[in-house]
C-alpha cells in the first residue's frame, strides 16, 4: 500500500477502505455485489484544514495513519495508481477506533 502522491483541500481526508475478511458460514458465500460498504478505514492523507472566518485554519481529529470509522455512503470514491481510495469531508468521519 503506497501512500499516493495526493494532498486533500480543506477539510478533506483521503482514507483507505480496510476490507473485512469473507466468513462463509453454512456453505453460502456472499456475491461482492450484495456485501456492505466497509466502514473501517486508514487515514492516508489530510487536507490543510477548515477556514474559520477569521481567516485561521482549524485542525483535525484525526491524524494520518488512524483507523477511523466512516458514513456508509459519504465522500467520493478515487482510484490513484490502481488502488481505490475516499476522500470524505472531516464531517463524515464517525469515529476513531482503538
Amino acid at each position: 500500500m503506497a501512500n499516493p502522491k495526493v494532498q486533500p483541500l480543506g477539510d478533506r481526508v483521503l482514507v483507505q477502505a480496510i476490507e473485512e475478511k469473507e466468513q462463509i458460514r453454512g456453505g453460502i458465500v456472499i456475491p461482492d455485489a450484495a456485501k456492505e460498504k466497509p466502514q473501517q478505514a486508514k487515514v492516508i492523507a489530510l487536507g490543510t484544514g477548515k477556514l474559520n472566518d477569521d481567516g485561521s485554519r482549524s485542525g483535525f481529529d484525526v491524524k494520518v495513519g488512524d483507523i477511523v470509522l466512516t458514513s456508509k455512503y459519504g465522500g467520493t470514491e478515487v482510484k490513484l495508481d490502481d488502488e481505490e481510495y475516499k476522500i470524505l469531508n472531516s464531517s463524515d468521519i464517525l469515529a476513531i477506533v482503538g
